[in-house]
Order: structure tokens, then sequence, then C-alpha cells
């Protein structure tokens, strides 16, 4: 009955011991490992007291002991389950935060190749409007040209080609060309 009072003693002394530091320590959470060690620690004592009947002191302190470093291995893998969960899952974030990123990216794109396209229809729009087409693509009638010497052709450093694009002239390298002079 001395070693009952004795066991029931310890167990009163650690969790008058680990009350106080919970209560003076209330915002620090414990870890998976000290709460692992802690339970295991108990645990172990009170299953080597019972087991060791000759010396349930001897018993008390092995089983605590072995419970501890129990207890404390399988604190650390849950709390590194819990690692692995979070590391996994800010891996998961960044990738869809990335591909947010693309698809917006690529939208904006988008939205500028559309309005670069509707420029080019407007420029497009109003150059018919000034030149009509033909249905071969080429202006149907040439407008008369400015040859001054700021903004002509001439400037540039060549001279119209009148009959450019029609099918029934022929180029300066052309056989028919050569045999009409």
């Amino acid at each position: 009955m001395k070693k009952f009072s004795w066991i029931l003693a310890l167990v009163m002394i650690f969790t008058a011991v680990f009350g106080d530091v919970a209560q003076a320590q209330e915002r620090k959470k414990w870890s998976p490992q000290a709460k692992g060690t802690l339970i295991g620690g108990l645990g172990g004592a009170a299953a080597g007291a019972l087991i060791h009947k000759r010396n349930r002191a001897v018993g008390g302190v092995v089983g605590g002991v072995a419970g501890a470093g129990v207890g404390y291995a399988i604190g650390k893998r849950t709390d590194n389950r819990r690692k692995e969960a979070a590391r996994l899952a800010a891996i998961e974030r960044a990738a869809a935060n990335r591909a947010a990123n693309e698809r917006a990216e690529r939208a904006a794109l988008a939205r500028r190749v559309a309005a670069a396209e509707r420029k080019a229809e407007l420029a497009q729009a109003k150059q018919q409007q000034q030149y009509p087409m033909m249905a071969n693509g080429f202006a149907a009638t040439t407008t008369p040209m400015m040859l001054t010497a700021s903004n002509g052709p001439v400037a540039a450093g060549y001279l119209p080609n009148e009959s450019y694009g029609d099918r029934n002239s022929a180029y300066g390298t052309s056989e028919v060309r050569r045999k009409s002079w």
C-alpha cells in the first residue's frame, strides 16, 4: 500500500508541475512531441508500476522512460505529417497562383491582340474608303503621286510602277517586254 501511495504522489506531482506550466504558458501550445512524451511517460510509468510487482518504483521509472520515448516518436511522426501536409498545400497554392497569373497574362495578351486587330481593321476600312480596290486586290484607280523631294516616291529612292500587279503588263526582265522593244 505504501508503494501505491508513492505512485499516486508521483502522478500528483507530475500533474501539478505540468498543470502549472500549462497555465503559465496558455498562449504557447504544446508541440506534438511534448504531448506524446508526457502521455507516453505517464502511461508507461503506470504500466511499469503495475507490471513489476517486486519493485514498483523501478518498474514505474523504466516504464515511464520507455513510454516517454515511444510517445516522443509518435508525436514527432505526427508533427512531420502535419508539416508535410502544410508543405504540399503551400506547393498547391503556389501552383494555383501561377496558373491564375498565366491565365490573367493570356487574357491580357488576348485583349491586346484583339485591340490591335480592331485597330488594323479600322485602318484597313479607312484605307478602302480612300482607295477602292478591285477584285484582284489592287487599286482600281491610281491617285496622282506627289513627286516632290520631301514626301514622294522620288524622296524614298524609287519611281512608282503604275502597272504593278497587272497580269497583262510584263516585268522589265520578262521575254515579252524585251521582244516588245
